[in-house]
């Protein structure tokens, strides 16, 4: 059974997510805070397995307690949560140690498999090997994954490369696959865990 420790500001997120986190059956054990302040002081008094964090575009809150609350204690596993298209705040988090995204909206079977691959593997998981043999990401694709990284939508990056937005659709299509990332949000977590975006 997994113990959980919601931060986010507004009581509405806290409330939302706690209705969802408690139809999950692996998990056991709710709490929530609205601040960062609240999540240190909490997490020091009682540990939880997973602590999820909320994230906001153009607000540093949520950023901010997940930095403090890892220089505290690097072994705390955060999972941010927030807009899959907010990747400067996901690039953020996870430049910051957390461990893992999710939706707003996820489902229930992504919120088990999130929690499931988080807590059994203490980093993501290195780049795979594909079943057709494709190699490593290329240049281009890794321009596109630069452009996610900056939220720029398909046509901005397009613009910026001198491609059409289906070429770009393409290659980004390509770069998932490669990374094992099903949305955007993901790609650009896991390419910033790995270095290949900054």
């Amino acid at each position: 059974m997994t113990s959980v420790l919601i931060c986010d500001e507004r009581r509405s997120a806290r409330d939302g997510l706690t209705r969802v986190m408690g139809a999950v059956p692996s998990v056991e054990g709710i709490d929530c805070v609205a601040s960062g302040d609240e999540l240190l002081a909490r997490y020091g008094r009682q540990s939880s397995d997973v602590v999820l964090i909320g994230t906001q575009r153009a607000l540093t809150s949520g950023i901010e307690a997940t930095r403090r609350l890892l220089a505290v204690h690097p072994s705390a596993v955060v999972i941010v949560f927030g807009s899959p298209d907010d990747t400067a705040s996901i690039a953020a988090a996870i430049a910051c140690g957390a461990r893992g995204f999710l939706r707003w909206d996820a489902t229930q079977p992504e919120i088990v498999a999130a929690l499931a691959d988080t807590l059994t593997t203490p980093r993501l998981p290195a780049l795979r090997d594909t079943p057709d043999g494709e190699a490593p990401l290329t240049e281009r694709e890794m321009q596109v994954l630069r452009g996610m990284s900056q939220g720029q939508s398909n046509g901005e990056i397009g613009r910026e490369l001198f491609l059409s937005e289906d070429t770009v659709k393409t290659h980004a299509r390509r770069l998932f696959r490669k990374l094992g990332a099903r949305d955007r949000a993901q790609a650009v977590a896991l390419g910033f865990r790995r270095g290949f975006v900054a």
